[in-house]
């Protein structure tokens, strides 16, 4: 049956029917036909066209798929690396990405069975990194092995080396301006307890003239009586209440003398002198 010719209502109606993705498993890769069902894919396989088609692929089937499987690889990892560049996600989520586009190259046609190894492969090809977690699943990371991402990832390298020393070498300077600053601060410290040692000290220096003070004191002749001694004077034993009452008498004779006052001013002058 021939195709609908561009333009005409039945092959409107042939795209509205075919849009989106359909089954994989009904997409020939040898002529690159989708089909919509089982009964369509089975009606296809058995066309001349398809017949025709496997015959010249199966004189060199080993090649064919090889080369299904590196426009597969590539086309797989050109997409990752512009949508997502080097960052991390899931090999599956990813591969709905890739497969949403209904002209590309299918698994079915590659030499890999499922995606997990696929995707081993491109671990042990170092396309990618892969990393597998109970959260996440397996995880996929594009490495750009390119020459200018190798000479960028070495210029990296490089100033972080850089950047390494010159934080080295400021740390050891800091270091060593703080050693200095503590030993200046301690040498400064021992010259003022030595400045206050040598302006508080009382000592006298040994090259003064001065002649030193020397107190002498003289013997006395008569040593100094303390208490009563209990040596007997001898002669006549003296009165004591005579010699009380001679200066009773004394002290009434100079009070006798002392002339009484007259007048007023007499008696002020005599209250005054009594007084001091």
């Amino acid at each position: 049956m021939a195709k609908a010719e561009v333009g005409t209502p039945k092959y409107v109606a042939n795209k509205m029917k075919s849009k989106g993705l359909q089954r994989l498993r009904w997409y020939c890769q040898v002529c690159e036909k989708q089909c919509r069902d089982e009964n369509g894919f089975k009606c296809h396989t058995q066309s001349e066209s398809h017949m025709r088609n496997m015959l010249s692929i199966s004189q060199n089937s080993r090649g064919k798929i090889e080369e299904y499987s590196k426009m597969f690889s590539s086309d797989f990892v050109r997409l990752l690396r512009s949508s997502h560049g080097e960052k991390k996600i899931n090999a599956n989520r990813f591969y709905q990405e890739y497969i949403a586009n209904k002209d590309h190259i299918h698994m079915n046609a590659t030499k890999w069975t499922s995606l997990s190894d696929f995707v081993r492969y491109l671990e042990t090809s170092k396309m990618c990194v892969v990393e597998e977690s109970e959260k996440d699943g397996l995880c996929i990371a594009y490495v750009d092995n390119s020459p200018e991402a190798i000479e960028r990832r070495e210029y990296l390298k490089r100033k972080k080396e850089a950047e390494a020393d010159d934080n080295e070498m400021a740390n050891k300077i800091l270091s060593k301006q703080i050693q200095q600053a503590n030993e200046q601060a301690k040498k400064n410290a021992i010259e003022e307890t030595t400045e206050d040692k040598e302006k508080y000290n009382l000592k006298r220096n040994a090259d003064s003239t001065e002649a030193p003070i020397k107190l002498a004191i003289a013997p006395t002749k008569k040593p100094l009586a303390i208490g009563l001694s209990n040596k007997k004077t001898p002669g006549k034993i003296k009165n004591v209440f005579a010699s009380s009452a001679s200066k009773v008498t004394k002290t009434t004779k100079t009070a006798s003398t002392i002339k009484k006052p007259t007048n007023m001013l007499e008696k002020i002058m005599l209250n005054d002198q009594q007084r001091r």
